[in-house]
């Protein structure tokens, strides 16, 4: 139980890596904040998580929507000790001249300046208590170059700098802030793009040298990690969880693969 007694606000956590999160962290003792644009979603999520845990509805790109929301989880919880940003839209993959402006602010809007306003309306309750963890979710695509990934891969490496920006800027008030980065990660939305062709899952598997795509219970797991006390002396960290995709870097596969496998 690493994070008992804990409040834990995660957004975007109605579906996906956000509600395996949500899982997670209520297996080990928090009291998790389920924040959706959809409340109907968000609520039942909650439900599903067990007694004690809650809902709030919020668009993270909509300042008043995120103050709000943020309030009603400290007036109903007492604090928060946790925050896990979350929240995303899908991509496309089309050419750079070819995308809408419309398509890359919304990226920008919800994964970039998402992640900005909701850790700038949790960190003074932090702050004021000098306590809390602040997790954001980058991406590979925020370190590797992407083609047709334009505007995800900039928010995701304007996520990698804003969380070392506020992991030194909040350090003094022991508030950590880190993110981790993940690989290719089998999803229904991965599977949803595999199946479309947009992905092909065997190049992605030897490129990676664990062999496989990861899990949303592997990033789960590496954000509880960052979230409980073995992680104190980290921040301004970003943690792949990628398999060492990201690292190798040889004119070769990573990882042989036998004809259909």
């Amino acid at each position: 139980m690493e994070l008992q007694g804990r409040v834990a606000l995660i957004t975007g956590a109605a579906s996906g890596l956000g509600l395996v999160a949500a899982r997670t962290f209520a297996r080990e003792g928090a009291t998790v904040v389920v924040n959706d644009l959809r409340l109907a979603l968000a609520q039942e999520a909650a439900r599903g998580l067990g007694e004690n845990h809650s809902a709030v509805a919020g668009d993270v790109s909509n300042e008043a929507q995120v103050n709000a929301m943020v309030a009603e989880a400290i007036d109903r919880h007492g604090k928060i000790d946790i925050l896990v940003n979350n929240a995303g839209v899908p991509d496309i993959f089309a050419p750079t001249v070819e995308q809408s402006l419309s398509h890359w602010q919304r990226l920008i809007d919800v994964h970039l300046t998402g992640t900005f306003l909701v850790s700038k309306a949790v960190a003074p309750s932090m702050i004021a208590r000098r306590s809390g963890v602040i997790l954001n979710m980058s991406s590979i695509a925020g370190v590797l170059g992407l083609p047709v990934r334009t505007a995800y891969s900039a928010a995701k490496a304007g996520i990698g700098m804003l969380t070392r920006v506020l992991g030194c800027e909040w350090g003094p008030h022991s508030i950590r802030v880190n993110a981790v980065a993940p690989g290719y990660i089998r999803t229904p939305m991965t599977e949803k793009l595999i199946g479309e062709g947009k992905i092909d899952e065997r190049r992605i598997r030897k490129r990676t040298p664990m062999g496989r795509m990861g899990s949303a219970e592997d990033v789960a797991e590496a954000l509880l990690f960052l979230a409980s006390d073995r992680a104190r002396f980290i921040t301004a960290a970003t943690l792949p969880v990628d398999g060492g995709y990201c690292a190798w870097g040889a004119p070769s596969d990573a990882f042989p693969l036998a004809e259909g496998e």
